[in-house]
Parts: structure tokens; C-alpha cells; sequence
């Protein structure tokens, strides 16, 4: 699918890899809808000039009215790009202390309930879409796992089972949706530079980088991540599986 011409949600747009896929599909002649839970982010995309709408992806009424407002603006959505999440990292048990429920809740609401919660909606409105004309398509989702699902550190329970269930839903939503001609595909980013990794010190991402990163040694850059979601875009072969983007990253437990 050609992203000129197109419309594109993309969650998580505020900061990271979201951000630099709006500039991304922007730059491809997409126009774009940015969904951001952060009200101070919103206003900082509108002032960059991209059009944000205030959306927590966990909430049923707030994805369902952002996506009839882009319908409303533009009359169709072709593309969702589900970049939001959160990291609440801590340890099944510690100190004598249990994993906080409420931690797990939220990252599961947020980086799984609230993927499938915009997918849904955003494949009702794919699927009244006009087939394109070179490639029979009528939209294409793209969600953001991550290297967790399968490599999970320390720490990491709520937010790996949160993305090893992005990736496992990735099959069958793509079977559910391919007699309405929408391609479903996840990527799995691997240590990046974005607002999560910046929350580490200088010490801890050096480390990670040197004793887990292939090559090249360094974090990925947003726009990276970018160019390949306008990669899978425009390569209409590309379906129903997990890519990774990860200089050939293998964690440690720590």
C-alpha cells in the first residue's frame, strides 16, 4: 500500500518510535492522526503541526470516538500503527513483597488490551474501505511488540506477557481479517532510544549495548523503526508475522 494519499492512526504518538512514525508516514504523503494519552504531548505534536487527539487506548469509548472523528474528518482509515506502552518493572517477589497488581493490570491494559482495543476498531472501519486499486488492499495494522516477548529480563513478567500476547494475537487477527483484505503484521523492536530506555542511566544502557547487541553497537534510532513500518506498508507480501528490528540483540537475565 502506498502511504500517499492515505490515512494513518498511530498510538504512543507523543514521544519514540510513534512520533518518528508520524514524521515517517507524513514525509510518504500520508495524513496523519496522532493518539496520545499525555495531554502535554498532544499539544506538543499540534504545535509540530500533526494532528493529535487525546486517547487512552485501554478506554472502549475513548479509541471508539477517536476513530469515528477520523472517519468523520477524512471519510476512511487505511492504516494503524499501535505504538503505545508502558514498562512497570518489578520482580515476582521481593523484599518479602509481592509483584503489585495493580503494576500488572496496567501493563496489560494498556500494551495488550489497548492494541487489540484500536485494532478492532480501527478493522470495522478498514473494512468498508474501497479495495486499492494496484493491490486490492483495504488497510494494514502494524503493532509494536517487542524483543521481551520471547527474552524477558529480570523484572519483566508483566511487560513480556504483555508482548508475547501482541505477538500470539498477530496470526489469528491476520486469518480474521484477511477475507476483508487487511494485513496484520507485528514488529519487535529491540533496545532503542526512546523515553523507556532514557529512564536508564548512562551506566545501565552502555552495559546493556556492550554485553547483548550484536552489531551495529549502539541503541536503534526511532526512525529506523519508522522505515520499516513504511517498508511494510509498501510491501503488500508482508503478513500475518513478528519482524525484528534489533542489531541482533540476545538479553541477559539482568
Amino acid at each position: 500500500m502506498d502511504p500517499k494519499g492515505k490515512t494513518a492512526v498511530v498510538t504512543g504518538a507523543g514521544s519514540g518510535l510513534g512520533r518518528a512514525t508520524c514524521d515517517e508516514l507524513k514525509t510518504a504523503g500520508a495524513t496523519v492522526f496522532a493518539f496520545e494519552r499525555d495531554a502535554g504531548r498532544v499539544e506538543s505534536l499540534r504545535a509540530a503541526g500533526i494532528e493529535a487527539l487525546q486517547v487512552d487506548v485501554a478506554s472502549e469509548a475513548s479509541v471508539r470516538d477517536a476513530v469515528a472523528h477520523v472517519k468523520s474528518r477524512v471519510g476512511a482509515l487505511h492504516v494503524s500503527v499501535n505504538c503505545a506502552g508502558i514498562l512497570r518493572a518489578a520482580k515476582t517477589i521481593a523484599r518479602g513483597e509481592v509483584f503489585p497488581l495493580q503494576d500488572w493490570d496496567d501493563t496489560i491494559a494498556v500494551n495488550l488490551t489497548g492494541t487489540f482495543n484500536v485494532v478492532r476498531f480501527a478493522a470495522l472501519a478498514m473494512s468498508v474501505n474501497e479495495p486499492d486499486a494496484t493491490t486490492g488492499e483495504r488497510g494494514v495494522i502494524v503493532n509494536v511488540a517487542s524483543g521481551a516477548a520471547t527474552q524477558g529480563q529480570v523484572g519483566q513478567a508483566a511487560y513480556s506477557a504483555s508482548k508475547a500476547g501482541v505477538m500470539g494475537m498477530t496470526l489469528p487477527i491476520a486469518r480474521d481479517l484477511a477475507d476483508h483484505a487487511i494485513r496484520v503484521v507485528t514488529i519487535a523492536p529491540g533496545l532503542f532510544d526512546t523515553a523507556m530506555v532514557a529512564s536508564m542511566t548512562d551506566k545501565v544502557r552502555d552495559a546493556l549495548i556492550d554485553r547483548m547487541v550484536l552489531f551495529p553497537k549502539r541503541r536503534g534510532r526511532p526512525e529506523e523503526f519508522a522505515r520499516l513500518v513504511r517498508h511494510v506498508l509498501e510491501n503488500e507480501y508482508i503478513n500475518a508475522t513478528m519482524l525484528h528490528i534489533d542489531a541482533g540483540v540476545r538479553t541477559t537475565p539482568r
